[in-house]
């Protein structure tokens, strides 16, 4: 008997292990049970269902279908692989009871998961995914308690039906970006789509400015080509070669349910995640003049707040998780400029409470068009202007019981110095941060899927960052 267990994500796991029919038929249910537990008397709730390119996803979100029907939900099934951040869209736009999305994201190709966002759209929080979970464990003794329509049967009734939601996000987006700016600029690019649900759209916005982007892996593969879909340095290295081949000014990527983003610069060169985060933020304040609010997850760079202090805006810092800015995004909607994470997710004014990894390329897109520099060049114009952040993350994969010393040592007796630089204040909103005297910080943070320890060094020398390293280590190890 297993346990299904939700994490920042959603549910995770091996597909036929435990991610099976039977167990995608026991998490519909309860958030059948969810939905309809939070629907007004006598209406009938409906919900999407979307899928990535994965192994079985668009097969798994049919059973799904069939048990929403069953229980009285209209299921709202999507024709085609559709990434997260149109789901969210569609919850929102249709006035939807929620979403229920069969993607494992970045994962390995054996992964597969599902993902519910409720009726505001952005990710579940964790009451919500806390109840479904304790309703998952229950059904799982008591299977008998899941209900389940034929497909055909479902149709009939109409509480299957069927929608392709792709123009309706392409044209939501035309109105976030400067298209104009994008079509004028006559960019040179490139896209890898890593052979997920990107495809048809992020080629396709391109295609609209008048761009002609080299694209790679705009086919369906459940293997991912044998690697992760995540759009990071290591496997971006093949649009490296031909940036460089071609004499392109930016390549760009999103990973399978293209909910992250992947940057590269003309000379190839990774941007990372917090720069990219950053220069939305500098790119947006510049062009839009918006005032209001950034937010960032805890473990995210503080370049954003060098920026956001030079030009008068609050940052709010949450827990790890996209659902805790979207939480902030949709309860202030009118201050609210952008959200980001280091991990590689990000939203804006006036869209989703979701990551958009579709979006993101896109800004950068709009950037480069305008600013007509590298974007190197317009991290260092920033930089002088604010200070230099050089900012490193790596993943220790421990056994249980050093993670368990570790847990313990971080709560009991936490260091108090890096490398000869005393700790200022621990920030324990999500895992451990040491801000350091010199302004540098260290943060430890245990992953929330995985058995692995996160390490986050941020400071303003490579010199400085191999010290708090070494020193970040011993305590880890």
């Amino acid at each position: 008997m297993i346990k299904i267990k939700f994490g920042t994500s959603g549910w995770r796991d091996i597909i036929a292990h435990n991610f099976t029919n039977q167990n995608v038929r026991v998490v519909t249910q309860s958030i059948a049970d969810y939905v309809k537990s939070k629907s007004a008397p006598g209406t009938r709730p409906a919900v999407i269902i979307g899928y990535d390119t994965r192994f079985m996803s668009e097969d798994f979100a049919k059973v799904s279908a069939c048990v929403l029907a069953a229980n009285g939900v209209i299921a709202v099934y999507c024709k085609r692989d559709t990434p997260t951040p149109v789901i969210a869209y569609e919850i929102i736009r249709n006035g939807y009871a929620g979403g229920i999305n069969f993607t494992a994201s970045h994962n390995p190709f054996e992964y597969n998961g599902i993902k519910f966002s409720p009726s505001w759209g952005g990710p579940a929080l964790p009451e919500t995914t806390d109840a479904i979970e304790n309703r998952c464990n229950e059904i799982l003794m008591n299977p008998q308690r899941i209900r389940e329509t034929p497909w055909e049967e479902g149709r009939k009734k109409k509480l299957i039906k069927e929608t392709n939601p792709q123009e309706t996000f392409l044209k939501r987006i035309k109105e976030l970006v400067d298209i104009k700016a994008i079509k004028k600029s006559r960019l040179k690019t490139g896209i890898d789509l890593l052979y997920g649900t990107a495809k048809g759209y992020l080629d396709e916005l391109l295609f609209s400015a008048g761009l002609k982007p080299i694209i790679l892996h705009n086919y369906r593969d459940v293997l991912f080509g044998g690697h992760r879909p995540e759009p990071d340095e290591e496997r971006l290295q093949e649009l490296k070669k031909i940036i460089l081949e071609k004499g392109l000014h930016l390549g760009m990527a999103c990973d399978g349910d293209a909910d992250r983003f992947g940057i590269l610069d003309s000379d190839g060169t990774y941007i990372t995640p917090n720069e990219v985060v950053s220069l939305a933020l500098y790119h947006l304040i510049k062009t839009r003049a918006w005032k209001g609010v950034v937010v960032r997850s805890v473990m995210t760079t503080h370049f954003i707040d060098a920026i956001a202090r030079r030009y008068g805006i609050e940052v709010r810092e949450t827990p790890v998780g996209f659902k805790f800015i979207g939480e902030i995004m949709t309860n202030e909607p009118g201050s609210f400029i952008i959200g980001g994470e280091e991990s590689g997710g990000l939203t804006i004014r006036g869209h989703v409470p979701e990551k958009d990894g579709i979006l993101a390329c896109m800004l950068i897109a709009e950037m480069c068009s305008i600013e007509k520099k590298s974007i190197r060049r317009i991290i260092s114009d920033i930089s002088k202007q604010v200070g230099h952040f050089i900012t490193k993350r790596i993943n220790f994969s421990l056994t249980p019981e050093i993670i368990e010393r570790l847990k313990t040592r971080l709560k009991d007796n936490p260091p108090t110095e890096f490398a000869n630089v005393k700790v200022k204040e621990i920030v324990t909103v999500d895992g451990s941060k040491f801000l350091l005297e010199d302004g540098s910080w260290v943060g430890m943070r245990l992953s929330g899927t995985e058995p692995v320890v996160r390490l986050y060094i941020e400071t303003n020398t490579r010199e400085k960052l191999s010290l708090l390293r070494g020193a970040s280590e011993k305590i880890i190890k």
